[in-house]
């Protein structure tokens, strides 16, 4: 045997198979052989062909008993040595070089006679063509005896040539219906596979739902390939309830398949190893804006030739493109939705001018928006030098003070940005009292500014870690420029109404907000006292010290009498130096103690020191004639000028019987 090599059937097959082939001609099978292999240098490709052939001729025992001293070869079109009978290998000498090159220069049958240890030899070569054009595609070669040669042993190996030359042509037209055949299998494959390809397409395009989609494409994979462990690795911004999808992880190494095809966009493999046996294949799911997930195919090595490679990246590719258009489609109506609850947030906050309302109104619909667990609104309390938990659905954090340099909601506070925690504790280490209550492991938290100056904090959160995504990172940043602005319209609103019920000079509320307050509570209140305040001699200190120290001596007085009431009594200016306050739920001789208090503070207290006169006037729900509020305006008026006229410096009482006395 030469040191070519001689393909076997199969082998030749498969290579004609996966071949450009050159085009058929029906009459003349062999010269399209022979022009594939001159145009294209296969040599393999015919070669094969003809050693198969050579082989089935000599093994059907072509040659006869008288003959079996005989040696057989073969010889390409070229003239080079392919195969011999019986293991003879290619001669050392250049004998059947010379004879197969005259016969193919000649293109008839050749023969040289030689003398070898004292025989002759005769070397008959033949040259084989094709039936219509008659072009040699092989050489046939025998060597015999001389005497054999010249009894008629020419004839017989030119018959044995031509049995050969039918073996060839028995050997070529198998090949060529088996692939025929493989083609055509190969045709019934790829119908069935575009079949099926289309089914999944069809089902996937006619789900628009994002889950239902995915849902589709792990069965169509997990139908084909059953014993493949599939596993679908999505980025942060999708959560399923399917078990075999998955977050993708974000601490693998760069030579993951995952994180190969998650950045490259395109399928990784990673070959068996002696080591481990496993396969694994990463399939980006990915549409026109990006890549969403990875496909993880891990499978034993004897299933990997089972797997088709260009067919699953199809598959992976449309299952893409129906992701995207569902993920587009839920993304158009999530924008219909935010649309509308921001446009039912913004009726609602626009329709609560009191601050508290407003807060109360965001958080519904906070809740409700983002479909969190728990939903924590801070307002800074300049009173009580803190942020304030004015809405939280958590009892334990209600009117809650959190200090502005602690806690995730001080963070936020101080920072003026936004925080995303997927998942409870972060990095940073930093503590919040709304997660360790709730138990929460999702946190999302933005700034509340209001005219551009952050005011509190909004926090949501969720049992479930990795709930919150961009989309809603991004929302509440939107929400959160809605609320802030019905924030300070609030406080606007509440600035204006303390103005409006506010006297400019003395800051205590005016005479028709407490004419207003005195009605209110006279329709639910069972008792309750007026206080008629005047300063003594008013007009001898603006005389004497000017009327800008007459102001100070005025906001004097007015301090004290604010200090000295309780939370709930209202102080009001009356009109000129005369000051009124109302003690609800109290009668004239608790009212008198309160006056009496506020008297001696004011002789004390201000300076340059004045004194004050007081009349008091109480009414109660059984003494009907005497309970209007000019009634009560009228009696306390009486006894503040019953004490002014005793002296001054005095305190009077109006009884409900119309009598004027005084304590002292």
């Amino acid at each position: 045997m030469s040191e070519q090599k001689a393909y076997g059937h199969k082998e030749s097959h498969a290579l004609m198979r996966n071949a450009q082939m050159p085009e058929w001609n029906s009459e003349d099978p062999t010269g399209w052989l022979r022009k594939m292999d001159v145009n294209r240098h296969d040599f393999p490709y015919t070669a094969g062909l003809i050693v198969d052939s050579f082989h089935e001729w000599y093994k059907r025992g072509s040659t006869m008993s008288f003959a079996e001293s005989w040696k057989w070869c073969v010889f390409d079109y070229a003239g080079k040595w392919l195969v011999g009978s019986g293991g003879v290998s290619e001669p050392d000498n250049s004998l059947w070089e010379q004879v197969a090159t005259l016969s193919l220069s000649t293109a008839k049958e050749c023969t040289l006679q030689i003398e070898e240890n004292g025989a002759e030899t005769a070397f008959f070569v033949m040259p084989m063509t094709t039936r219509s054009k008659g072009e040699i595609f092989a050489l046939f070669g025998c060597a015999m005896p001389a005497e054999h040669f010249a009894s008629g042993g020419r004839n017989t190996a030119e018959e044995m040539a031509r049995h050969y030359v039918t073996c060839f042509y028995r050997q070529f037209e198998h090949m060529f219906v088996a692939d025929l055949a493989n083609v055509h299998i190969h045709a019934k494959r790829e119908s069935s596979r575009r079949t099926l390809l289309f089914q999944i397409v069809q089902r996937m395009h006619d789900n628009i739902d994002v889950d239902a989609v995915l849902t589709e494409v792990i069965a169509s994979i997990m139908t084909m390939y059953p014993d493949v462990r599939l596993t679908l690795y999505m980025s942060q911004d999708h959560r399923s309830s399917h078990p075999q999808v998955k977050p993708l992880p974000l601490d693998l190494e760069e030579e993951d398949v995952r994180i190969k095809a998650f950045k490259d966009g395109s399928m990784a493999l990673r070959p068996y190893t002696e080591d481990d046996r496993q396969v694994e294949i990463g399939l980006p799911l990915g549409g026109k804006q990006g890549v969403y997930g990875v496909f993880h195919l891990v499978m034993l090595s004897p299933a990997w030739p089972e797997v088709d490679l260009p067919f699953l990246s199809m598959v992976a590719g449309t299952a893409g493109t129906a992701f995207e258009n569902a993920k587009l489609y839920e993304r158009s109506n999530q924008l219909i939705r935010e649309l509308r609850m921001t446009n039912e947030l913004t009726r609602r906050l626009n329709q609560n001018l009191g601050l508290s309302e407003t807060f109360e109104a965001a958080f519904e619909e906070l809740m409700k928006m983002f479909e969190t667990d728990y939903c924590c609104i801070l307002h800074y309390n300049e009173e009580r030098g803190g942020l304030e938990a004015v809405a939280c659905n958590h009892p334990g954090l209600i009117n809650e003070l959190i200090e502005v340099d602690r806690g995730i909601g001080g963070k936020v506070y101080a920072s003026g940005e936004t925080v995303i925690i997927p998942e409870y504790p972060d990095q940073s280490g930093t503590k919040s009292q709304l997660m360790d209550l709730t138990e929460s492991q999702s946190l999302i938290a933005t700034p509340l500014s209001v005219g551009g100056e952050v005011r509190g904090a909004i926090m949501l959160s969720h049992r479930e870690p990795h709930y919150f995504t961009y989309d809603n990172f991004r929302l509440l940043q939107a929400m959160a420029g809605h609320i802030g602005l019905a924030v300070g319209n609030a406080l606007l609103h509440a600035e204006v109404h303390r103005l409006a019920n506010r006297d400019t000079l003395t800051g205590l509320y005016a005479r028709h907000f407490l004419d207003q307050t005195i009605k209110e509570k006279q329709n639910g209140d069972f008792c309750g006292t007026l206080v008629v305040v005047d300063i003594d001699h008013f007009k001898s200190v603006n005389d004497t010290y000017g009327h800008q120290k007459g102001d100070l001596i005025l906001k004097q007085v007015s301090d004290i009498l604010r200090l000295s009431i309780r939370q709930g009594d209202l102080a009001a200016r009356w009109g000129g130096e005369e000051l009124a306050v109302y003690l609800p739920q109290l009668g004239a001789e608790q009212a008198y103690s309160v006056a009496e208090r506020i008297r001696q503070r004011v002789q004390k207290e201000t300076n340059p020191s004045v004194t004050i006169s007081c009349g008091i006037a109480e009414w109660n729900w059984t003494e009907q004639d005497q309970a209007s509020l000019d009634s009560l305006f009228y009696r306390a008026d009486m006894a503040l000028y019953e004490a002014k006229n005793n002296g001054r410096n005095k305190i009077m009482i109006d009884r409900s019987s119309g009598e004027i006395e005084s304590m002292n």
